[in-house]
């Protein structure tokens, strides 16, 4: 296992891309893996692809599509809409269990390929109440991982405690704020870029980069 090979849990988003320039800076060796789990916009494969291809590196496509048939939400149940109802404990777009099977495959792969380290975008600043973003499951994950497969994996969050505007100037440090910008998709309409600006993720993204943006200039 080598401790300067990464593998990064990669959407094609703001938060994967950021983790992907990070894990570019501070690792030898990077691979990427993206989950098809039925996603509400294939789209966010093509664009995983396509800036896998632009930066030379390994990228792995895993088939997650069982999670689409465990509970519906709103971001593998296509025709649902996205919302977030006063009484409701989290959005509708919570996907239970996401991050535990993605961490779980992703250190199986991890283990096949030789990295030491996965990184992860989750965030517990701006979590949106997922509690499978949360430190304190990342670090039982971490634990259960090691035991599962006898190995010291780290499972590393460079975001866990950034909220969007710190994220933007991650970007912003590795001089790809305008390729994030540019290239990545986390609207939940499937608009590459600024987005659709409606969504909670584009509103999100928006006000975190207009901040920074305010603050820089």
């Amino acid at each position: 296992m080598n401790r300067k090979k990464a593998l990064v849990v990669f959407s094609g988003g703001q938060d994967s891309t950021t983790c992907m320039f990070y894990a570019i800076a501070h690792y030898d060796e990077v691979e990427l893996v993206t989950f098809n789990y039925g996603q509400r916009h294939s789209n966010e494969i093509e664009v995983a692809k396509s800036i896998a291809e632009e930066q030379g590196l390994k990228h792995h496509i895993l088939d997650m599509s069982l999670l689409g048939q465990l509970s519906p939400n709103a971001l593998t149940a296509h025709d649902m809409e996205i919302t977030k109802e006063a009484d409701e404990e989290m959005p509708n777009t919570f996907v239970p269990a996401r991050n535990m099977l993605f961490l779980s495959f992703a250190t199986a792969l991890g283990y096949q390929i030789g990295a030491g380290t996965v990184i992860t975008g989750v965030c517990e600043t701006d979590y949106s109440g997922y509690p499978d973003c949360r430190d304190i499951f990342v670090k039982s994950m971490n634990v259960t991982a090691n035991l599962a497969m006898d190995r010291n994996f780290v499972i590393e969050t460079p975001l866990m405690w950034l909220d969007k505007k710190e994220t933007w100037a991650m970007a912003d440090d590795y001089g790809k704020l305008e390729y994030v910008r540019e290239k990545t998709l986390t609207c939940y309409e499937g608009f590459i870029g600024d987005g659709c600006g409606e969504c909670p993720a584009c509103r999100l993204r928006n006000e975190g980069l207009n901040a920074y943006l305010n603050e820089r200039d």
